[in-house]
């Protein structure tokens, strides 16, 4: 079984997700092979007293980088928006970053 931070990468910090914060919308990085149910489950275990309402996925493909003759690309990344009920708790993890 995989750990939940094997799961959750990183918090993506953009204006986008801070903005998205006041409707209780949280995004992460996550790894490129979980699905929906294990982000949610991954999320709950992590952060105590949160309850996720819906999980919204995306993968973007690296982009093109050359130097010189050589080329090659950037890795892919899969992010998720975790959106949260409304009794839900919210992550202690952004609020501190929010009110910046």
């Amino acid at each position: 079984m995989k750990s939940p931070y094997d799961i959750i990468l990183k918090p993506v910090l953009t204006e986008k997700s801070y903005d998205q914060m006041a409707e209780k919308k949280y995004s992460f990085k996550v790894a490129i092979n979980a699905n929906k149910t294990e982000i949610k489950q991954a999320v709950e275990a992590i952060f105590e007293g949160v309850k996720v309402e819906s999980v919204n996925t995306m993968r973007t493909q690296g982009k093109i980088k050359r130097q010189g003759r050589t080329q090659g690309r950037t890795p892919e990344v899969k992010k998720a928006i975790i959106t949260l009920k409304p009794d839900s708790k919210a992550i202690e993890f952004f609020e501190g970053m929010a009110n910046e």
